[in-house]
């Protein structure tokens, strides 16, 4: 099949769109704060990852408009050769020290993290262990490895020990979110870290949704629980609590070495640019002086959820700021999110391959910015839409 015709037989998105009821690639007018410009109205942002509001912080818009004045708009290659700046090397010590690992190496997005360093350490003969809900990073790069990926039953220890012991070999990776980036629930990570010595395995916990929401300080989910000396690899991005784009895998100086040398997405990428980098590392740097943001953060979240209870909206297995809202049906969810819009919040809406069919969802996330009144709006909104609809509040 040509590719033309394969693209002609694509035809869910124009459907959508007859319907008037297409959710995705909306633009935005504005920067990322809690209320957005769409289409010239002002409109509640309760669907950004941006958890800590840095992303329009004055400081951290500063030292971006400053790295770009010291070292240009881009570095022109990739990290391996002339694409390494001193701030690269700075923000990768900061970030080593503040997740409490040797070493850090960072990546021009969290995307390629995933995808680089699976797809490196796992041989022939070896394999990864996987969250049947991970993220399509991690899954992208198991199918870049030339060992078996294996897929246990979301957040299920007995599903992960009955795992291990069909598998024999020396190399195993357990890969796992730290926070689930559908449901919002925590990975059971003091059990997996168990099952993984038992069963002789590393462990690479993905923390994108983790840094600056768990752990002290926003370590991370290893921090959350006391295990950053029993997790191998933790990884995480620029573009949800560190304001920019980009990622970083932090772990053993020799892991972290083998990576540099072997790594295609790293070698074979530009480099992360100088405004991005500067960006992220100021925005570590108001995260670790500002401790107040993370419990703002929560404060908020805990609203939400005391808000969505008192109109009987089971929010599932959610235990941070990603507070998912089952529909069920494809269709309703387009209908609940364009309505969300017309009342003035813009959510996520979530359907599968994202999550299993028939377990559509909106997605609603809090940031510490957001005041006490924005969230009630978003409540009343939300149980306006759902009546009109008739959408069941409980799966």
């Amino acid at each position: 099949m040509k590719i033309r015709e394969r693209a002609e037989r694509f035809t869910a998105a124009n459907e959508v769109r007859k319907m008037g009821l297409y959710p995705y690639f909306r633009p935005i007018e504005s920067d990322q704060d809690t209320e957005v410009i769409i289409q010239g109205k002002k409109v509640l942002m309760m669907g950004s990852n941006n958890y800590l509001g840095l992303t329009n912080n004055p400081e951290v818009k500063k030292a971006a408009i400053d790295a770009v004045n010291m070292y240009g708009t881009g570095c022109a290659g990739s990290r391996f050769l002339n694409g390494t700046l001193s701030i690269h090397l700075q923000l990768e010590d900061e970030l080593a020290e503040f997740t409490g690992k040797e070493a850090a190496l960072l990546y021009s997005t969290g995307f390629q993290v995933n995808q680089g360093v699976i797809s490196t350490l796992i041989d022939r003969g070896g394999f990864v262990i996987i969250d049947r809900t991970d993220h399509a990073s991690i899954i992208d790069g198991c199918r870049l490895t030339f060992g078996k990926t294996v897929k246990y039953e979301h957040n299920d220890l007995d599903a992960l020990e009955r795992t291990l012991k069909g598998l024999n070999s020396s190399n195993g990776l357990i890969v796992v979110d730290g926070v689930f980036s559908m449901e919002g629930d925590i990975a059971e990570l003091p059990g997996i870290v168990k099952l993984a010595k038992k069963y002789n395995c590393d462990v690479m916990v993905d923390d994108a949704h983790s840094l600056g929401v768990l752990g002290e300080g926003g370590r991370g989910t290893a921090a959350h629980f006391g295990l950053v000396d029993e997790v191998d690899l933790i990884m995480a991005t620029f573009s949800k609590s560190l304001a920019s784009i980009g990622g970083f895998v932090a772990g053993d100086e020799v892991v972290i070495d083998y990576l540099r040398h072997h790594s295609r997405a790293l070698i074979f990428s530009a480099s992360p640019p100088p405004a991005s980098v500067a960006s992220a590392s100021a925005a570590l740097k108001i995260m670790q002086r500002e401790p107040e943001r993370i419990e703002r953060l929560w404060d908020n979240t805990r609203h939400l959820w005391e808000g969505l209870e008192s109109i009987n909206v089971d929010i599932g297995r959610s235990q941070t700021p990603i507070v998912p809202i089952h529909i069920g049906d494809d269709l309703n969810v387009f209908k609940v999110c364009c309505r969300l819009q017309e009342e003035g919040v813009f959510v996520n809406p979530v359907i599968s391959p994202a999550v299993a069919q028939g377990e559509a969802l909106i997605r609603l996330s809090i940031m510490s910015t957001h005041k006490f009144e924005q969230i009630d709006k978003a409540v009343e909104a939300i149980d306006k839409v759902l009546s009109e609809f008739e959408i069941q509040r409980s799966r």
